[in-house]
C-alpha cells in the first residue's frame, strides 16, 4: 500500500473527500432527469435532441472511464481527482450558462469526461489507503452507501432547485462543491501512483470507442426523422461501426490495452456484461421517460416528480438486500433469472398504467416492483462479472462493467426515444386538421407507452439470454462464498 508524503496523513479524512467527489458524479446522473422539462421548454430542444442531454454525458463518462483509471494509477490519484473535479466544475458552470442547445450538449459530454476522470481516480484513493481486510471494507461500504444515497439525494435536490429557483442551479451548486472538494483534497488526499507501470495511455482506444459510440447513438437518435433506411442513418451508423472495429484492433496491438481482450473469454465475464449491456438499456431509461410522463403529463412540479420517484429507491435497495440473503441459499442463477422478470413485469405494468388520465398509484404500481427486480438484477450480475476472475484483475473486471451500464443506458434510450418519437409522429400523422391539445398528450403517452413495452422486452431478451448462456459452473464460485470482491466504480 502507498500512503502518502503527509506526515499525518489520515485515510479517513480522505475517504470523506473523495466520497463527496463520487456523489457529486452521481447525483448529476439523476438531478438532470427532473430538470428535462424546465430545459426542453427554456432552450427550445425537441423531442428528439432532448435525449442528449442525458445520453451526452452518459457515453463521454463510460467511454473515458477506464483510461481514467489508467491515468490515475500512471500520473497520480489526487492529480486526476483534483482534474476531474474542476474539469467537472467548470463544465457545470458553463452548462448553467448555456444558451442553446449545443451549447449544454457539449457542456454535458466535457462534464462526462471529468466524471471519468475523478471517478476511478476517487477508488483507487481508497483502495491504496486502506490495507485488505476489515477496514478496506468498511471504506468501500461507505463508498457504495454514498452512490447509492446520491441517486435519490439528485431527485429530490433536483426538484427543489429547479422548482424554487431555475433549472440552471443544478448545474451552479456544482461549482462551490467542487471548489471545496479540490481545496479539502490538497490537504487530505494523498497523491499516490504505480511507479513500476508501463507508462503508456491508450488514448487513440478511448478515442475511438467513444467516437463510435456517440456516432452509433446519433444514429438511432436521428432515424426517427432521417428514416431507419435513409442514406444518413445507415451512413452515420456504418462510420460508428467502422470506429468500434478499430478500437478492437488497436486493443490488440496496444502495448497497454484500456480493455484486455482476452479477459472476455472468461465466459462469467462475457456473460454477465452482454446481459447488463441489454438490461441497463431498458432500466436506465425508465427514469427518463417516467420524468417526462409525470412532468408533462400529470401535471407534477420537479419537486414532487423527486419525491414520487422515492419508493424507486427503496424498491432498489430491498431488491439488493434480498438478492444477497437468497443467492447462498437458492443459487444466483434462479434469484438472477427471477429478478429480471419481475423487472420486466413492473416495466409492462407501468406501460399498462401510462395513460393521459392515469394516477400515481397505479404508477409507482409498476415502478415499486421493477425497482425491487432492478436491486436484484444489479447484486447478481455484479457477482457474475467480477467473479472468477483473477485478482489482479478485479479491478479491470469492475471498471468493464461499469462502463457496460453506462454504454447500456445510453444505447437504450437512444433506441427507445427514437421508438417512442416514431410512434408520437405516426400518432400525430394520423390525425385529420391541427392536433388539439389532448390530441398531442395522447400522441406523447403512446410513444412513452411504446418505449416501456420496448424496454420490458429488452430486459425480458436478456432473461431469455442469461436463462440459455449462464451455467451452473460458471456461478460455483459464488454459490460456495468463494468470491473476489470487485465494487464497480
Amino acid at each position: 500500500m502507498n500512503r502518502s508524503d503527509h506526515h499525518h496523513f489520515n485515510p479517513w479524512l480522505a475517504l470523506v473527500v473523495v466520497c463527496f467527489g463520487q456523489f457529486m458524479v452521481v447525483l448529476d446522473s439523476t438531478i438532470v432527469n427532473v430538470a428535462l422539462p424546465a430545459i426542453q421548454l427554456d432552450l427550445g430542444f425537441s423531442d428528439t435532441s432532448l435525449a442528449w442531454v442525458v445520453n451526452a454525458y452518459t457515453l463521454f463518462f463510460g467511454g473515458f472511464l477506464l483510461l481514467g483509471g489508467r491515468a490515475a494509477d500512471l500520473l497520480g490519484r489526487r492529480s486526476l481527482f483534483i482534474a476531474g473535479v474542476a474539469v467537472f466544475s467548470l463544465a457545470s458552470l458553463a452548462n448553467g450558462l448555456a444558451t442553446s442547445e449545443t451549447q449544454l450538449i457539449v457542456g454535458r459530454a466535457i462534464q462526462g469526461l471529468g466524471g471519468a476522470m475523478l471517478s476511478p481516480a476517487a477508488l483507487s484513493v481508497i483502495t491504496t489507503s486502506f490495507s485488505e481486510g476489515g477496514e478496506r471494507t468498511k471504506a468501500l461500504s461507505i463508498w457504495a452507501g454514498v452512490a447509492a444515497g446520491g441517486g435519490a439525494v439528485g431527485l429530490l435536490l433536483g426538484g427543489f432547485l429547479v422548482e424554487s429557483l431555475s433549472w440552471e442551479w443544478i448545474f451552479f451548486v456544482n461549482v462551490p462543491v467542487g471548489m471545496g472538494i479540490i481545496f479539502a483534497a490538497l490537504r487530505l488526499v494523498p497523491n499516490s501512483r504505480q511507479e513500476s507501470a508501463l507508462r503508456h495511455f491508450d488514448l487513440l482506444g478511448a478515442t475511438t470507442v467513444t467516437g463510435g459510440l456517440v456516432a452509433l447513438v446519433y444514429a438511432i437518435v436521428e432515424a426517427s426523422s432521417w428514416g431507419w433506411a435513409s442514406g444518413k442513418t445507415l451512413g452515420v451508423a456504418a462510420l460508428g461501426i467502422a470506429l468500434l472495429v478499430a478500437f478492437v484492433a488497436i486493443e490488440r496491438r496496444s502495448p497497454a490495452p484500456l480493455v484486455r481482450l482476452e479477459l472476455f473469454r472468461l465466459r462469467s465475464l462475457a456473460i454477465g456484461n452482454g446481459v447488463f449491456l441489454m438490461v441497463a438499456g431498458g432500466l436506465f431509461a425508465m427514469f427518463y421517460f417516467a420524468s417526462l410522463y409525470l412532468q408533462n403529463i400529470l401535471g407534477y412540479s420537479p419537486l414532487t416528480t423527486g419525491l414520487a420517484f422515492l419508493p424507486v429507491t427503496f424498491g432498489i435497495g430491498i431488491g439488493a438486500t434480498v438478492a444477497e440473503k437468497l443467492i447462498p441459499r437458492v443459487g444466483l442463477r434462479p434469484v438472477l433469472l427471477t429478478g429480471m422478470l419481475v423487472a420486466a413485469a413492473g416495466l409492462a405494468v407501468l406501460a399498462a398504467t401510462t395513460k393521459v388520465g392515469g394516477h400515481y398509484p397505479g404508477i409507482v404500481g409498476g415502478l415499486f416492483p421493477m425497482s425491487i427486480g432492478m436491486g436484484v438484477t444489479f447484486v447478481s450480475l455484479t457477482l457474475v462479472a467480477t467473479t472468477n476472475v483473477a485478482e489482479s484483475d478485479a479491478g479491470l473486471a469492475s471498471g468493464i462493467f461499469n462502463t457496460s451500464q453506462q454504454i447500456g443506458g445510453a444505447l437504450g434510450l437512444a433506441v427507445l426515444s427514437s421508438i417512442a418519437n416514431s410512434k408520437t409522429s405516426d400518432f400525430l400523422g394520423g390525425i385529420v386538421g391541427k392536433p388539439s391539445f389532448l390530441d398531442q398528450q395522447e400522441a406523447l403517452v403512446s410513444g412513452f407507452q411504446t418505449a416501456f413495452i420496448v424496454a420490458a422486452a429488452l430486459v425480458a431478451a436478456g432473461t431469455v439470454l442469461a436463462a440459455l448462456l449462464l451455467r451452473r459452473r460458471d456461478v460455483a464460485r459464488i454459490e460456495s462464498g468463494d468470491t473476489v470482491a470487485a465494487i464497480p466504480v
